[in-house]
């Protein structure tokens, strides 16, 4: 494979150009480089770590369940069917074929935040040193097949080598938590594996099955459901088993983050009228932002974290969603308002001790207009980092620039990798790690802030914020 381009990683990568300011820069990454990894949230199976069974092939690993892989090859032509999207296990000659595809199409990814974490994740975790194309797809899949051969290349291992010390999944209501229970009793594992809340599909009661899914979610909870009262203490119950299984947060995403409160009594009547199917598109949209309201109001009772991600249109692409299902890269933002939407939340609970309130968003004009100012002024609110398609490079930067002289670096969660893609869990956060120095270098290098500070900050970003906000 010498014939061809190298893939040698710059040690001084992402930081900035300025020979001064990379200068202090490299100091700074350098103090924080080896911190371990703390993952408050993400995608991650935990029974991939408590079966700790081999990674099957490098196309299962790296592009068949990635959406944010399989979007953009499919906006070049690849189609989903082809990159074995929705299937299942694949045939090793199949599963080739779908490598050589992302290999032949890697141009599509130049300038992408998914070209530098996957070179990062075959250059670093699997010694790849040779650039992905047409002429070293079988190469390179051939050699990463040689490593998940290998015991050290099984997650359990990659978890301890990647320095994972907690990692957060995301899990429905009625899930048994077993994986993450074995996982806790395993004397063998010492690493921190934590369900977080995802009751999304419980709010939603104009979508289809969600009469089953709430039945369901009051069997598991030991709670008949075919009230209103019995639905808000069924999500109580699940929410404290959780909790007892190491749960420190919840996660909600909606088409919006409006908080409007109904009274008891339409409460009630709405949510009898969602359960006989006879309810309006208006009034399941107001029965989810009054459940919302009553998340927040169990979060200062339970101390549960509350992760907002927010404003996202799922599905845009009916054709693909009848064809694939969810999570299969055709998932698009909207605008997003919380100044008015939370309102009623904060008017309630914003200044209470037990709430915490992370918000996300994929609509950067909020950063500095809505999301700064709020959590500059509401003790229970901070900012989530910059996610799906802004956990990039420069918008990561932005995101700094926007937020920083209205709420500080104290009023953000740290950084949230939100993968599914369990190898690209370090390239994240290392990516993290290397703007943040760069950013507050460049405060350092302008007299705004000194070094020794800087350092608190950059440390306080990788491991103590996220230990604080999320409870850890």
């Amino acid at each position: 494979m010498s014939a061809f381009p190298g893939m040698a990683r710059h040690p001084d990568r992402l930081l900035p150009a300025e020979p001064g300011v990379r200068v202090i820069a490299r100091r700074l990454y350098e103090s924080v480089r080896d911190l371990p990894i703390i993952s408050p949230h993400g995608h991650v199976d935990a029974g991939l770590l408590a079966d700790n069974l081999p990674f099957p092939d490098p196309a299962a690993l790296f592009v068949t369940p990635d959406h944010y892989v399989t979007r953009l090859l499919h906006a070049s032509g690849v189609a989903l069917d082809d990159l074995g999207v929705g299937r299942g296990p694949l045939p090793r000659d199949e599963s080739r074929q779908v490598w050589r595809r992302l290999c032949e199409n890697l141009p599509a990814f130049r300038g992408t935040a998914v070209r530098y974490w996957l070179e990062s994740e075959l250059a670093e975790v699997f010694g790849v040193d040779e650039r992905p194309s047409a002429k070293t797809a079988d190469a390179i899949y051939d050699q990463v097949v040689a490593c998940l051969a290998m015991d050290t290349f099984r997650p359990r291992a990659l978890f301890e080598r990647f320095g994972i010390e907690v990692l957060a999944t995301t899990d429905d209501p009625c899930d048994d938590l077993a994986a993450h229970a074995a996982l806790a009793a395993d004397p063998s594992f010492t690493g921190r594996v934590l369900p977080a809340f995802r009751p999304d599909r419980y709010l939603e009661s104009a979508r289809p099955g969600w009469a089953a899914a709430v039945a369901r979610l009051g069997e598991v909870a030991g709670v008949d459901t075919g009230s209103y009262r019995g639905w808000v203490a069924a999500m109580e119950r699940r929410r404290a088993y959780f909790a007892r299984h190491g749960a420190t947060s919840t996660d909600h995403s909606h088409d919006d983050v409006s908080t409007e409160p109904l009274t008891a009594g339409e409460a009630e009547r709405v949510y009898r009228a969602a359960l006989a199917g006879s309810a309006t598109p208006a009034q399941s949209v107001a029965l989810r932002r009054h459940m919302l309201l009553e998340m927040a109001r169990m979060s200062c009772d339970d101390g549960l974290v509350m992760m907002l991600h927010p404003s996202v249109r799922r599905g845009h692409h009916g054709p693909t969603l009848a064809a694939f299902g969810p999570d299969t890269g055709h998932d698009i933002p909207v605008r997003a308002e919380f100044t008015d939407a939370l309102r009623p939340l904060l008017e309630r609970f914003g200044t209470h001790p037990n709430l915490r309130l992370v918000l996300f968003t994929l609509d950067e004009t909020t950063f500095s207009r809505e999301l700064a100012p709020l959590a500059g002024f509401y003790p229970s609110v901070y900012l989530g980092a910059p996610w799906w398609f802004l956990d990039a490079p420069d918008a990561v930067l932005r995101f700094r620039a926007a937020v920083t002289e209205t709420a500080g670096f104290t009023r953000t969660a740290g950084f949230i990798d939100d993968a599914r893609a369990f190898c690209s869990i370090p390239v994240r956060h290392d990516m993290s790690r290397r703007l943040d120095s760069g950013f507050l270098a460049r405060l350092v290098a302008e007299h705004r802030l000194d070094e020794d500070e800087a350092h608190e900050v950059v440390s306080d970003l990788v491991t103590g914020r996220p230990r604080v906000v999320f409870g850890l």
